[in-house]
Formats: structure tokens, sequence, C-alpha cells
């Protein structure tokens, strides 16, 4: 009775996840549909079977200017990366090994700059932004990406370093190195997959962003998850190529994220594991 029961308990489960994986995949499933579709075919979700066409894809690319979207997007997101894991690194080694007056509750406001809604910030960036003259380019994206993703560096790494031994660090310092060297040459080589892993969430983030980079930028710097509001007019909205658009932004992230999803599970288990 026990075997049978749990042999129905797993069916019971398998079937559950199959369907909360069909629901999940669906949208994007129909989404690229859509974006082989004619204009014509569009508006009628009835036809399943049609000759696919990549006029969509072509006219994103050459009417909607998606490839300089998508330069805008890259160098927002790698300089964003690199600036948030350089000094929210330093800062969660400086709670990981210092102590000092109300560590915890300053470690508690920095992660609680993360549950900040991005409404909540949008409007006096904007002014700030608009009085030092930096609306709509790279500088101030990065600036404002950075305000949730350092939190969240200084929040992942501080329990990747706490797991480092402290003996390690004395043993460099008897060999005359100093307290950065041993940031460098000895914690962050300890700590690498976690850094990793920070670094693959911090440019997901980054990527998918939408509210600031709506908000902050116009034309010049706008980002690839903008770029749904070209597709909305009075006239309707243009859902092949809105649908495209989609796809091109979404495909960068997946692919990113099936190549280094061992270092992110490897890293996300390195506390558990040490």
């Amino acid at each position: 009775m026990n075997l049978n029961g749990h042999k129905k308990l797993s069916v019971v489960t398998a079937v559950i996840l199959l369907l909360v994986c069909i629901a999940s995949v669906f949208p994007l499933f129909w989404m690229f549909i859509i974006s082989l579709k004619t204009k014509t075919e569009t508006y009628n979700p009835a036809i399943w079977f049609f000759s696919p066409t990549f006029e969509n894809y072509k006219s994103v690319f050459e009417n909607r200017n998606a490839i300089n979207y998508l330069k805008n997007s890259s160098i927002v997101v790698v300089l964003t990366t690199l600036f948030s894991i350089f000094i929210g690194g330093l800062a969660a080694y400086g709670f990981a090994r210092f102590e000092f007056k109300k560590k915890e509750n300053r470690a508690f406001w920095v992660l609680s700059l993360r549950m900040l809604p991005p409404m909540a910030s949008v409007i006096p960036i904007f002014v700030m932004a608009s009085f030092l003259g930096i609306l709509d380019t790279h500088v101030v994206l990065i600036v404002s990406y950075m305000l949730f993703n350092i939190p969240f560096t200084i929040w992942m790494m501080r329990s990747f370093f706490e797991e480092i031994p402290v003996a390690l660090e004395e043993a460099a310092f008897v060999d005359g190195a100093s307290r950065f060297q041993v940031f460098i040459q000895v914690i962050l080589p300890l700590a690498l997959p976690g850094l990793i892993a920070t670094s693959i969430f911090c440019i997901i983030n980054s990527w998918n962003e939408f509210v600031f980079a709506l908000f902050l930028t116009s034309s010049d710097a706008s980002t690839l998850p903008t770029t749904v509001t070209l597709f909305l007019s009075v006239s309707g909205v243009v859902w092949g190529e809105m649908s495209a658009i989609g796809i091109v932004t979404i495909l960068p992230v997946l692919i990113f994220a099936m190549v280094v999803q061992k270092y992110m599970i490897r890293g996300l288990t390195f506390g558990g594991v040490k």
C-alpha cells in the first residue's frame, strides 16, 4: 500500500509540475508564434498552421533600430555589473570581517534599499538627472541600476565571505600581505563561485529592468525592454513586431542563463557545501 501510495503521489506531482511548466512556457511559445505571422494573421488567434515569415524581425532591425537598443542594453548591463560587483564586494567584505557600531542594523538598512519599489525612487532620480543634464544617457541608467544591484551584491557576497576561514587571511598577513592584497589574492579566488552567481543575477536584473529605462531615457540611451512602447498607437498594437522584439529581448538572457546555469547552481550552493 505504501509503495502504491508513493507511486500515485509521484504521478500526481509529475502531472502538476508538467502543467506548471506548460503554463510558464506557453506565453513565450505564443509570442514566438505571433512573431512569425503576417500582420493579418496576428489578429486571428485561431490560425495555428501558416507559412512562417521573418518580416517582423526584419522590420524591427531595419525600421525600429533594434540594434541600437541592443547596444545600449549591453553597455549599461556590463558597466553596471562591474561597478556593482566591485563596490558591493568591498562593502560585503567589510560587513563580513569588521565589527562596528550597529553593524546588523546598517546591514539591514542596506538590504532594505533593495525592497524599495522602483516607482518610489524614479521621480527624485529624474529630477536630479534633469538638474545635472544626464537624462537619456548611459550614466543615469548605470547609476540607477547600481541602486538595487549593490545592496543585492552586498547581501549575497557577505555570506560567501563569512564562509571563508579567517585563518587564511591571518596567514597572508604574517607573510606581509596588505589587507587589499589579501582581498584580491586570497578572498576573491576562494569566493569566485559566489562572485559568478552574484554577477549572473546582476546581469539578468539589469537586462530586464524596465521602469528606470522607460522614465529616464527617451531615445539615445533607451534599452531593449523599453521598445515595447514603440508598438502602441492610437490605431492599435503592432502585435507581430512587438512579439519579435520581445523574442529578441528574451533570447540573449535565455541563452546566457542556459550557458551559466552550472555556475549559478554552484555559486548558490557554495556556502552549504563549505
